[in-house]
């Protein structure tokens, strides 16, 4: 019978301490990055580590020095270029504080989110970026009661004690509606990942806010300020789903009193609505003005390029994880919202109201 090689021993700490000539709890000291040796040990030490080939236990060096040096994020969806951007600038930030990023998608679903944070809470991270995806904060609060700090990114949960990074989505909203209304625009239509009881939530302070609610609320408050009346058969709710926001666009423009202006609350809903207004061959912004939120990289590769509302999406992720690495760092600062501001950013599909409104066929027509 052939003889199976055996697997090489892992190299120990006792192993490097025979080498290097030193105790073993000054050879643990050493390669765990706690307490104090001379540098001469240090560098024996060392350079015995790397002649045998030794890798530190993080297990190990985790329950020795109590950090895992490891930031747990929980986002909607990284393959969201909102999301991915955002992840970006918390890892950017991290690999600065020599934190390493583990990423999780909750998909939107809070139970999904629940069992992540679960999992991160077991593994010992450092600290937690997440985007809620409902006011639910208990499993949040018992991460923080655990001894690990809780940074919220893109919603507001206004009756958890945590510190929120955000962008101001009501004035966003209200500010890029209201360049419609300048137009002369008064049949302005809002494509929302808001669901409708998102849409009959008061917005008092102190309440759970969700972005696309705000964004939905700065719409109202830019019609009213117009004078215009809210008609609600132009507010459609169409969740986070391209297909959804396609039909309602399709259903919308071939209306008899169809829209003049489109506003969309997220990227996803913008590419539905410019995928439904390439089948009706609208002319943009002929027929139709169009604002996106968020200024994704495919803004300006369209045709005519999208004016949109431009958000701070590396910046805000980048702040998510200074916060973080502040509180891990022992800061007691009490926790709060931070607010930055977003740009708008006027493109080609935006333009005055048409004098007359064409008529648009059904898809296929």
């Amino acid at each position: 019978m052939p003889n199976t090689p055996r697997p090489p021993r892992r190299v120990t700490i006792p192993d490097v301490a025979r080498h290097a000539g030193v105790g073993q709890a000054t050879a643990a000291r050493v390669l765990g990055g706690y307490g104090s040796a001379s540098a001469t040990t240090r560098e024996r030490v060392l350079a015995a580590a790397a002649e045998l080939g030794y890798s530190t236990n993080a297990v190990a060096r985790s329950m020795i020095s109590g950090r895992t040096h490891t930031l747990g994020v929980v986002v909607a969806d990284v393959e969201n270029a909102y999301f991915a951007r955002a992840v970006r600038g918390v890892t950017d930030v991290a690999a600065k504080a020599g934190l390493q990023v583990v990423l999780a998608n909750s998909d939107e679903d809070v139970e999904t989110e629940r069992s992540a944070v679960r999992l991160f809470i077991e593994r010992r991270v450092d600290g937690l970026v997440v985007a809620p995806a409902a006011a639910d904060h208990e499993h949040l609060d018992r991460a923080v009661a655990s001894g690990i700090p809780v940074v919220l990114l893109d919603r507001v949960v206004g009756s958890a004690a945590l510190d929120t990074v955000v962008v101001d989505n009501r004035g966003a909203a209200k500010a890029a509606v209201t360049r419609f209304t300048g137009e002369g625009h008064t049949r302005i239509a809002v494509i929302t990942s808001a669901s409708s009881d998102e849409d009959s939530a008061v917005l008092a302070p102190g309440a759970d806010i969700w972005t696309t609610t705000e964004r939905l609320t700065g719409y109202r408050q830019a019609l009213r300020a117009a004078g215009i009346p809210r008609e609600a058969e132009l507010i459609r709710h169409t969740g986070y789903d391209r297909a959804w926001a396609r039909s309602a666009v399709l259903e919308l423009m071939t209306s008899d009193d169809r829209p003049t202006a489109l506003f969309t609350t997220d990227n996803v809903a913008t590419l539905g609505t410019l995928d439904a207004l390439l089948d009706l061959d609208a002319r943009i912004p002929g027929d139709v003005s169009v604002i996106g939120f968020d200024d994704a990289e495919w803004a300006t590769l369209v045709r005519p390029r999208l004016s949109v509302v431009g958000q701070p999406v590396q910046e805000l992720g980048g702040l998510a994880a200074d916060i973080l690495v502040r509180r891990i760092n022992g800061s007691t600062a009490k926790p709060r919202r931070h607010t930055l501001r977003t740009t708008y950013v006027p493109r080609e599909s935006t333009g005055p109201a048409p004098a007359r409104v064409r008529r648009l066929g059904a898809a296929g027509e």
